[in-house]
Parts: structure tokens; C-alpha cells; sequence
């Protein structure tokens, strides 16, 4: 539906400016109501003006200049659409032309000045977003991956060296093996929103604390890591403990498989828990640690548990 809007002026002004800018209007899609193309001789001043022109208008366009603001048939037009808008919401649109007073009445309402009637194509875009409440605001786009991505606090990390960590242990847990290239899995730092200059901080500052092993390497290009690193086993710790809700349950559950029922390797318990294999890794390096279990690595990287300690089993006693 094309919106209609009653276009307030003086007569002196039709010729140099108001014509054309109505035509304009009407040319892309504006109703544009001008007294010259709809009153006729005869025709009630107050029927056509009041009646037709400002009763049904979405929007009035004041044109200001120094003839109107002492036009007393533009004081009138204006009292109407004050009236207008505060009884049905009608937009009011102040065209400034001369250097005039602003009335009063529209002083507090946001108005466009023209300097130059040949060249205001800016100003007419402007009018026609009012008319239409459109803006050419940008869309907005989507958050940066690290302020909307959900982490839990691993103390003495910052958010970011915190999601590094969650990414990489993310990553060997899903492809069962602790290797990560950090040029495959973080790329230039878009996928969490931060730069390669953060992401090689983060990265040193995880090696100095101890949750990355981290090889380096020469070369590689100027946009390379030049690195590989492991996750360690404190490192995937403080991961399971802020991340895994349910490994304490997993963890009592493959305990209890290897004292109650026997289970000597990672992959008989990997079939009996369906938890990823380097989670059930995870747990048998924190029992060996702990002195709990005794094992046996093979290339394969099968664990075959040679040893089951006194202390464990009476745990499940």
C-alpha cells in the first residue's frame, strides 16, 4: 500500500522546490498529496485540505522557507498535523529550506535542511526512510564466537586461554588421539573470534602452566603456529572437572569395572561405559598416577592393566 502524505507549503515555494520533490515522492511510491493536483476551482479549502488531505495522511511534510513561516494558511496546515499526530500517530517531516525560524511547535522534532535545491538526492533518501521506516542502520551480525561461545572458569585462565583449552581437548576427545595442529583446528582465530597473535599467547601461556606439551617447529609461513602440542593429563583434568558433568559418575563406573568384574584394558571399558576412548585413557592414567593401577602401553594404544592396588578395591568396599 503506498503511504499518503500531505505536503504543507507556500505558494512561492511550488516552483523552485515543492513540485518537483512531490513528483518525486509519488515517483517512488509516496502518495503525495499537493493542493495543485487535487483542488480544483470551487472546490471548500477546508474539505479538500482538512477533509482529504490531512484526515487519512501517514505522514505530513512541512516545508519550511522563509515565505511559509509567515504563511498563516502553513500555520494552520501545522496546527492540524500537530493535532493529527497526537491523535493518530501521524509522522511529522520539517523540510528546512532558508536560513527561516523553526516554529515552536516544531522544535523538538528531528527536521531535514536543504542548502541546495538542485542537489539534495541525500536529503530525499532520508525522507523516504522516515516515510516508509526504513533505515540504512547496518543488520546486525552475529556475536564473536568467544563472547557467546559457554565456558566454565578453570582458575588462573582468562576467558581466552580457557577456550583454547576447551577446544583442543573438545578436539582429541571426538578424534581419539592426543595430537592437535593448531593451524587445521584454530586456523586464524575466526572460529572463536580471536587473532593469531592471542591464540600463540594463549598457547604459550597453556604450556607454562602446564596443560599443553608443546612441540614447535621451524617454518611454516608467516601465518603458522609452527607448532604441534598434546593436551596433558592436568590439562584434560581441569577440562573433564569444569566440562563433564557426568565424570565422576564415569569414573566410580570404570573403577567398579575393573575391581568388581575384572576389566583389564582401555577398550573392553570403552565398550562397557560407551564413553570416548581418551576419557576412559584419561581415567586410567589418574589411577596410575595416583599409584591405584599398574599398566602396560602398546603401540596400538591398547592399556592392558597388569595391577589393581589393595587401597582401590577397598574403596569399593
Amino acid at each position: 500500500m503506498h503511504p499518503k502524505v500531505f505536503v504543507s507549503h507556500a505558494s512561492e515555494d511550488k516552483e523552485r522546490f515543492v513540485t518537483e520533490f512531490s513528483t518525486k515522492l509519488r515517483e517512488n511510491g509516496v502518495d503525495a498529496w499537493l493542493d495543485k493536483w487535487e483542488m480544483l476551482p470551487g472546490d471548500s479549502l477546508v474539505d479538500k485540505i482538512f477533509e482529504e488531505g490531512l484526515k487519512d495522511a501517514q505522514a505530513v511534510i512541512i516545508v519550511l522557507s522563509n515565505f511559509s513561516v509567515k504563511k498563516p494558511w502553513v500555520r494552520e496546515e501545522l496546527n492540524a498535523g500537530i493535532v493529527s499526530k497526537l491523535s493518530k500517530g501521524t509522522k511529522i517531516i520539517p523540510i528546512v529550506l532558508d536560513s527561516c525560524d523553526v516554529p515552536q511547535s516544531l522544535t523538538s522534532t528531528l527536521w531535514e535542511s536543504i542548502s541546495d535545491l538542485n542537489d539534495y538526492d541525500s536529503s530525499f533518501k532520508r525522507v523516504l526512510s522516515s516515510i516508509f521506516g526504513t533505515t540504512d542502520k547496518p543488520a546486525l551480525g552475529k556475536t564473536p564466537a568467544h563472547t557467546s561461545s559457554v565456558y566454565n572458569e578453570i582458575g588462573g585462565l582468562t576467558k581466552a586461554d580457557n577456550l583454547i583449552l576447551k577446544e583442543s581437548c573438545q578436539y582429541i576427545i571426538e578424534n581419539g588421539h592426543n595430537m592437535v595442529d593448531p593451524d587445521s583446528l584454530l586456523g586464524n582465530g575466526d572460529k572463536l573470534g580471536f587473532s593469531h597473535s592471542e591464540i600463540k599467547d594463549c598457547i604459550e601461556v597453556l604450556e607454562q602452566n602446564g596443560y599443553l606439551d608443546v612441540s614447535r617447529y621451524m617454518g611454516g609461513g608467516i601465518n603458522s603456529y609452527m607448532c604441534h602440542y598434546s593436551v596433558t593429563t592436568y590439562g584434560l583434568h581441569n577440562y573433564v572437572q569444569s566440562y563433564l558433568p557426568d565424570y565422576s559418575e564415569t569414573s566410580d563406573k570404570v573403577v567398579s569395572l575393573i575391581v568388581n568384574e575384572g576389566i583389564n584394558n582401555n577398550k573392553s571399558l570403552q565398550e562397557k561405559t560407551s564413553k570416548p576412548i581418551m576419557i576412559i585413557n584419561h581415567i586410567l592414567n589418574a589411577l596410575e598416577s595416583n599409584d591405584h593401577i599398574q599398566s602396560v602401553k602398546t603401540l596400538d594404544g591398547t592399556f592392558h592393566i597388569t595391577n589393581v592396588s589393595a587401597s582401590l578395591r577397598r574403596a569399593l568396599a
